[in-house]
């Protein structure tokens, strides 16, 4: 049995449309405690870090199975941000990254019965334009509470494409799950999941 610790829906998309049969189960931590669990650590440290304790969590539930653990941290400079409270708070949070280049660390662990089998984490850099408040209000207008999901307060995937100017990295790093270093992982460690495509 294949589980994502998550109930996040475009990481469910990403791994349905891969052909995979899972189930999604969220992970019973206070992520808050674990980040502070990683303070002083780089942004990517903290990423995987908190992808190994969804991963672990999950596993101690389900004796057996193969658990994806997932997380995503949007860093600018030194600072982390983290999914915004309310529509106020996602229109303060892109303003600070307007007209800035911020990173987007995803990290994966695979584990079973509490044990890690293997992790990873990927980087993309993306640079927002300097829009105006009026673009900036008419984006939010447009994708509604969406963007309350997401640590940037904006969806690629949505019509917060048009606030960026350049992005380097794979898309699905950005989504929130590195797909191609995770099959391959699976293929190692589970192999069974992937419908005998080895």
């Amino acid at each position: 049995m294949l589980i994502l610790a998550s109930t996040s829906a475009a990481r469910k998309a990403l791994l349905a449309g891969a052909g995979l049969d899972f189930e999604s189960s969220p992970a019973p931590i206070d992520e808050r405690a674990e980040e502070a669990n990683a303070l002083g650590k780089a942004p990517g440290a903290v990423a995987v870090h908190l992808a190994t304790a969804k991963a672990r969590a999950v596993s101690a539930l389900h004796p057996g199975a193969t658990v994806i653990g997932g997380d995503q941290v949007l860093s600018l400079g030194d600072a982390i941000f983290h999914k915004p409270a309310n529509m106020a708070a996602a229109r303060a949070q892109l303003d600070a990254l307007a007209g800035r280049t911020h990173r987007l660390t995803s990290a994966l662990a695979l584990a079973r019965d509490g044990a890690v089998l293997w992790s990873h984490s990927s980087i993309a850099e993306l640079t927002m334009r300097s829009f105006s408040t009026v673009e900036r209000d008419a984006v939010l207008a447009e994708e509604g509470d969406a963007v309350l999901g997401s640590v940037g307060a904006y969806r690629l995937e949505g019509p917060s494409i048009r606030l960026f100017d350049t992005i380097v990295g794979d898309y699905f790093t950005i989504l929130g799950l590195p797909l191609l270093p995770l099959l391959a992982a699976l293929r190692e460690h589970a192999p069974a999941t992937l419908k005998g495509f080895t």
